[in-house]
């Protein structure tokens, strides 16, 4: 499929969850192209602070990525400013870690809403604007958690197969419309995500900047799906033929489990009251 170009020397970039990690560092990378890019996040104080740093062509806004409202103001400024949105790029999301039976329905609910409504959301927001002009990118950030399961992070790997599964079908339906939608599947990212979790050890792991390269990458060849690090991309056709058990034995030497028994809560509880000051009664 050939869509309409889009040269990022002034293209217009919204990004969700902007104010750091992976949605900073891509923030950095577009406006090294050139674009004009426009940050939402939650954290009002962190994404205002985030822009500022980034110079004048970076842009700061509150962004509550589970309301329709919010995102619909979002986008709004954008047209307002810019009169079009050419990419968009949404990242923002939450991973809560621990027993699938241990966590609150108000975590799961939450991780939901971000994870999953948050896409959900933006595409809504800006597919009109982008089909009726006949051109635009859209990039959902979700992760190999929407291909791996990983025990302790159930309802995260849940929201990710939803990521996957969303993009993919998003992509199809406006194949025709010279609307690109790309999803970017990250291992595990060294950024708060993934804070109290020892990494490495046979586990793939990237930086926010690896993240960030891919998702630009997309703007120029509009794959639909792109596994950071590349040679990830083989994990569907390893996963079909390779039997349960020898995959189990893999897993278990790579230390699998580690969402469930090895975190270092000294330094994960910081982030899990970031998540819990996102959940609703």
């Amino acid at each position: 499929m050939t869509y309409p170009g889009i040269d990022l020397d002034g293209a217009v970039v919204a990004i969700t969850g902007g104010a750091r990690g992976i949605g900073r560092a891509a923030a950095e990378q577009f406006l090294a192209a050139g674009a004009i890019v426009h940050l939402g996040d939650l954290d009002t104080d962190a994404v205002t602070a985030t822009a500022d740093e980034l110079g004048p062509l970076a842009f700061g806004h509150t962004l509550d990525v589970t309301t329709r409202e919010s995102f619909a103001a979002f986008v709004t400024a954008i047209l307002d400013a810019h009169g079009r949105v050419d990419v968009l790029v949404n990242n923002a999301g939450i991973m809560p870690l621990g027993g699938f039976l241990d966590e609150d329905d108000a975590i799961s609910r939450a991780t939901l809403d971000v994870n999953v409504w948050g896409l959900i959301h933006g595409m809504r927001q800006v597919l009109p604007s982008m089909r009726q002009r006949g051109r635009g990118h859209i990039v959902n950030v979700a992760s190999m958690a929407g291909k791996l399961v990983v025990p302790g992070m159930a309802v995260y790997n849940a929201s990710k197969f939803a990521a996957v599964g969303l993009s993919a079908a998003v992509r199809e339906e406006f194949a025709d419309s010279g609307v690109s939608v790309s999803a970017v599947l990250p291992s595990a990212v060294r950024t708060r995500l993934s804070s109290g979790v020892p990494l490495g050890h046979g586990m793939p792991t990237v930086d926010p900047e690896d993240v960030a390269r891919a998702i630009v990458a997309t703007v120029r060849d509009r794959r639909a799906e792109v596994t950071v690090p590349g040679y990830l991309a083989g994990w569907d056709l390893l996963n079909a033929v390779v039997p349960e058990r020898v995959m189990r034995l893999g897993r278990r030497l790579i230390g699998d489990r580690r969402a469930l028994n090895a975190i270092d809560h000294t330094v994960r509880d910081a982030y899990d009251d970031t998540i819990r000051a996102q959940t609703r009664p």
